[in-house]
C-alpha cells in the first residue's frame, strides 16, 4: 500500500517514521517542505501538491491544525480532492470540531472517494511505536480498506460511529487530561512550602492513585519545568489545548450539558497564555499556576 501524510508537524513526522521503518512506500506534503526533511532523508517522496499526492498514493493520512487548514488542503484547484480521481482512502486525524467530519465526508464522496475520520489518542512516542488509540468515524466497509495500515498505527482501533463521533470521542478523551493539568497546578501549589525536590514529587505522584498514565510519560518534562531547567520540547502547546477545551464546552453547548470544571481550567489557561504561555509545553502550565496563578489576593 502507497500512504501519502499531508501535514508533517510532529505527529506527522513520526506516523511517518512509523511507516517507513514498517517498509511501507510513504509520499509527503507539507507547506513548508523543511518539516518533511527527517522523512525525505529516511526515504520518502516528496509530492509538490495535495493533488499530486492524492494522485500517487492509495490511502491519504491528512494532519492538520484546524477546520480552516482542512478546507485549504482539501479544497482548491491543487487540492486533495482535486487528485481524487484515483480513488484514495483519505483518513483524517486531525482533532477538530465533530461538525466537521460529516460536512468534509460528503464532499469527499461526492467526488467518488472514500472518507474516514480516525484521530488519535497519544503522542509522539506512542505514534512512533505503532500504541496510539484510534477513534474512527465512517462507514464499516471504509474502514477494512485500512484496517491493517490504522492497527500498525494504533494499539486500539475503536469503530465509534459514524462522522462525528470519533472527534466526539477524541474531545471526551482528552477532556480528563486538559483539566488535570489545572488539578495538577492546585496540589503542587499544596506542598510548595516543603520545598521537596521536584524529581521526589513526580516520583510521588505517579505512584499514586491520582497519577495518571500522562504524569509518568511526561513526568522527566515536568521535573525539569519544575526545577526551571531551559526545556524547549514542545509535546502540546498550550495554545493547542486551549482551542480543544473552546470545541469541548462548544459540543457540550450543543448537547445542552455544562463542564464547569473545564470552563474554569480554561479561564486559568487563557490567563496563562496572556502572560506568554500559549506556545510553550503543557508542563509549563503547573510552573505557571505556581508563579502567578495560585496566589490569594
Amino acid at each position: 500500500m502507497k500512504v501519502g501524510i499531508a501535514g508533517i508537524g510532529k505527529m506527522g513526522n513520526a506516523i511517518g517514521s512509523r511507516l517507513l521503518g514498517l517498509g511501507y512506500s510513504v509520499t509527503v506534503w507539507n507547506r513548508t517542505s523543511d518539516k518533511a526533511s527527517t522523512l525525505l532523508n529516511a526515504g520518502a517522496q516528496w509530492a509538490s501538491s495535495p493533488k499530486v499526492l492524492a494522485e500517487s498514493v492509495d490511502t491519504v493520512i491528512t494532519l492538520l491544525t484546524n477546520e480552516a487548514a482542512i478546507d485549504d488542503v482539501y479544497s482548491g484547484t491543487e487540492g486533495l480532492l482535486s487528485g481524487a480521481g484515483a480513488h484514495p482512502t483519505f483518513i483524517d486525524m486531525s482533532t477538530v470540531n465533530p461538525a466537521k467530519p460529516p460536512e468534509l465526508a460528503l464532499r469527499v464522496q461526492a467526488v467518488g472517494a472514500a472518507y474516514l475520520e480516525c484521530p488519535v489518542g497519544g503522542s509522539i512516542g506512542p505514534a512512533k511505536e505503532g500504541k496510539l488509540l484510534g477513534f474512527v468515524g465512517g462507514n464499516a466497509a471504509d474502514l477494512a480498506k485500512v484496517q491493517a495500515l490504522l492497527e500498525h498505527l494504533c494499539k486500539r482501533v475503536e469503530h465509534v460511529g459514524t462522522y462525528g463521533a470519533g472527534s466526539t470521542m477524541k474531545m471526551a478523551v482528552n477532556l480528563p487530561l486538559m483539566v488535570y493539568w489545572q488539578t495538577l497546578g492546585e496540589a503542587l501549589s499544596l506542598i510548595d512550602h516543603l520545598k521537596l525536590d521536584p524529581q521526589r514529587v513526580v516520583d510521588i505522584l505517579s505512584e499514586s492513585s491520582g497519577g495518571p498514565n500522562m504524569l509518568k510519560v511526561r513526568g522527566p518534562l515536568l521535573v525539569q519545568a519544575l526545577g526551571h531547567q531551559k526545556n524547549d520540547t514542545v509535546t502540546v502547546d498550550v495554545a493547542t489545548m486551549r482551542k480543544d477545551m473552546r470545541t469541548m464546552l462548544a459540543l457540550a453547548q450543543t448537547n445542552h450539558r455544562e463542564l464547569p470544571l473545564t470552563s474554569m481550567a480554561l479561564e486559568k489557561f487563557n490567563q496563562a497564555a496572556d502572560s506568554g504561555l500559549d506556545g510553550k509545553d503543557c508542563t509549563q502550565l503547573p510552573v505557571w499556576w505556581l508563579g502567578q496563578g495560585a496566589h490569594s489576593k
